[in-house]
């Protein structure tokens, strides 16, 4: 097999040293080995490889989305094309970013007909953090309003398509006016941030209401307007943040008796990730779900991982994947 491997961290990725390396992967009677064909780049990855992430190994191969075909364990996975996800991948093991890795059969999952091996791959870390924070929070149910902060990132976006296939009115919110990029069962109401008061216009859209749920996929810069935003119960989910403290008002909490919910999806292992996609899967089958487009522009080959690895850290808009 070849893998991509960095010896240690580095300040930016230009200074990462970025070798293929070569081994051999046994799996166990209880394992499966993966032939990877495409493997998501998430900005956790590159983080994980600048060293930003807890419980790091080194060194190490990043990579926690993963698309392939079963080489080696049961027969009746050996050639299947599969998918998965993992919070250890690249973490606390070596990860994806190779052209092969042996898995736990708990971690592997056949991948939906109507999604393509190169969809697959990076499907992962923002479909199942979406799902993940929905499922915590409680899913949203016809009529419900859920308010997406960041909503054309890759997790916002991944947000408004479940909430939307549930029957939720969906509202987005971006810094600048833009309208909505990616797939919704439903109008998506995107609010530009840059010139106006977000609480003010969702409560004057929806009666006074206000958001039974605030997906907060940045954090700290839209924190006082989510909450300001909720309505009676509602629920406000963090996934990430820039500043760690935040002024709170305790009372308003309360007196709204409002709920927040934290995710991490690094603690979700290989095996709760292909439980979450199990959830996911009839409803990519059937189209209600869409994988995101994975342009050749954006697709690279393992040996120029760096270039892919500096296209995410300079924000790109699409998903990034390697093509091993």
């Amino acid at each position: 097999m070849r893998q991509l491997r960095i010896r240690q961290k580095a300040s930016d990725v230009d200074r990462l040293e970025f070798e293929l390396a070569a081994s051999e992967l046994t799996p166990r009677p209880d394992e499966v080995l993966i032939e990877v064909r495409f493997a998501g780049v998430n900005p956790s990855d590159v983080k994980a490889a600048l060293g930003s992430m807890p419980h790091a190994v080194w060194p190490r191969t990043p990579g926690r989305d993963w698309s392939g075909v079963v080489v080696e364990g049961p027969a009746d996975l050996v050639g299947q094309e599969v998918w998965g996800s993992g919070g250890e991948l690249g973490i606390r093991r070596d990860g994806t970013h190779a052209s092969h890795i042996v898995l736990s059969r708990a971690a592997v999952r056949a991948k939906p007909s109507t999604v393509s091996l190169a969809e697959a791959g990076a499907v992962g870390v923002p479909f199942i953090t979406a799902w993940e924070g929905l499922r915590r929070a409680g899913m949203p149910k016809p009529g419900d309003v859920v308010l997406v902060m960041g909503g054309n990132g890759k997790v916002g976006q991944a947000t408004t398509q479940i909430a939307t296939m549930l029957g939720a009115r969906v509202f987005g919110v971006e810094r600048s006016a833009e309208a909505y990029r990616g797939h919704a069962s439903g109008p998506v109401h995107m609010i530009d941030a840059s010139a106006g008061d977000i609480a003010a216009i969702v409560r004057d859209e929806t009666g006074g209401h206000g958001a039974d749920i605030v997906y907060n996929t940045v954090g700290s810069p839209y924190f006082e307007d989510a909450n300001q935003a909720l309505a009676i119960r509602g629920r406000q989910i963090f996934i990430s943040t820039i500043a760690r403290s935040v002024p709170f008002d305790i009372f308003a909490f309360y007196r709204g008796q409002h709920s927040f919910y934290g995710i991490d999806s690094l603690d979700l292992d290989g095996a709760a990730c292909a439980q979450i996609l199990d959830g996911l899967s009839a409803d990519f089958e059937r189209g209600a779900l869409k994988p995101f487009p994975v342009a050749a522009e954006n697709t690279y080959p393992l040996d120029q991982a760096q270039r892919a690895y500096k296209a995410v850290l300079a924000g790109a808009r699409e998903r990034v994947v390697l093509a091993l």
